[in-house]
């Protein structure tokens, strides 16, 4: 079913209808457990018989919202339940003082490194959610002033990148074959005048098709220096955004169940294991503030069962450069932490953009 129906079927529904199906979801997301229709009537500001509530939850069930884990057991709400609530009617909470003075007692130890200030936000965010938390750090993205090529030996080579910040970076690389001094120089020079001003990531975006276009102005052993120290440059990892997650033993712990423990290794274990972790930037980059991602709404988390709750942070020129989130069962208490999720991430693209 669409998002487009679920919200149709939000719309077409009753006072009532509406009334316990937000019952249900929210004594869900409190407690984990499937909800009674006698549980229900005890919490409902109307006065309707158990019956009654029974026939709406059915109702609700056939519509996809709702599901019965047990043949006697109460209701829980599916994937697309907890959607349409998040969607139309979650209340988020303003965010709580002692939430707040955690967070910024965290940050408040900027001592100028970077990754550890982020090391400590991770920490921070699971801390206070009591969940795990996820910060994705920022790639170097200053101006490059000037590219150098060094050659170490007939299998080896450097790259020395100099950007206009100050920050010089110096990465190892196998070059082509019969790379000579002379090739080298020339391939800086075509990059020196091609670079001037702008970002790897700029660059990375059209040097192909710059190379294509001009390539009869350099030799082949040239090109394909460019080629392999651009390889370089991605496969190194001092430019590249680095994932930090938190609070693995929160997760664990709020599962009971054996195969969801198991799932929640399974995620962990991918989440180590992944290389390329520029997709949680894609997840963020097609709008401002938090984003909420249930289960299989993220295939990284589908498996797991897991609910994510993320936000982008930008630099000065509101530039998306990173992410921080947290992550949970899909009963998270998202009202409470989507305003921490927002929140730390404005604080951190602010600390960020003061800091350049």
């Amino acid at each position: 079913m669409l998002m487009t129906d679920a919200n149709n079927i939000l719309k077409d529904m009753n006072d009532r209808s509406r009334d316990v199906f937000r019952a249900v979801v929210e004594s869900y997301l409190e407690s984990g457990d499937p909800v009674g229709s006698r549980t229900l009537t005890r919490s409902l500001s109307e006065k309707v018989s158990a019956a009654t509530v029974r026939n709406v939850m059915q109702d609700l069930e056939f519509l996809g919202l709702l599901d019965s884990p047990h043949v006697s057991a109460g209701r829980v709400p599916t994937q697309l339940g907890l959607r349409m609530f998040v969607d139309g009617l979650l209340e988020v909470e303003d965010l709580k003082a002692q939430d707040r003075e955690k967070i910024d007692a965290t940050l408040g130890r900027n001592s100028g490194d970077v990754s550890g200030m982020l090391d400590r936000v991770g920490a921070a965010l699971s801390g206070v959610t009591q969940g795990a938390s996820l910060v994705l750090t920022p790639k170097h993205e200053a101006e490059i002033r000037h590219i150098e090529f060094v050659s170490l030996g007939h299998d080896r080579a450097m790259v020395v990148l100099v950007f206009s910040d100050g920050h010089v970076e110096n990465r190892l690389f196998t070059p082509p074959p019969g790379q000579t001094p002379s090739s080298m120089r020339e391939a800086a020079n075509f990059l020196n005048a091609l670079v001037e001003g702008r970002t790897l990531s700029d660059v990375r975006l059209d040097m192909q098709e710059e190379i294509a276009t001009r390539r009869q102005e350099i030799d082949n052993l040239a090109h394909q220096l460019i080629e392999s120290g651009l390889a370089a440059w991605e496969e190194d990892g001092s430019d590249q955004a680095r994932l930090i997650v938190r609070g693995r033993a929160n997760l664990l712990a709020d599962n009971g169940v054996t195969e969801e423990l198991d799932l929640i290794r399974s995620l962990f274990d991918d989440l180590e294991r992944k290389q390329d972790i520029a997709e949680f930037l894609e997840l963020t980059e097609e709008g401002e503030g938090v984003r909420i991602f249930i289960g299989s709404e993220n295939k990284l988390f589908s498996l797991s069962g897991s609910s994510l709750v993320v936000s982008p942070y930008m630099n000065a020129d509101r530039k998306v450069i990173g992410a921080v989130g947290v992550i949970g069962p899909t009963r998270l208490n998202y009202g409470r932490i989507v305003p921490i999720v927002d929140y730390t991430a404005q604080l951190v693209g602010k600390l960020l953009s003061d800091r350049s």
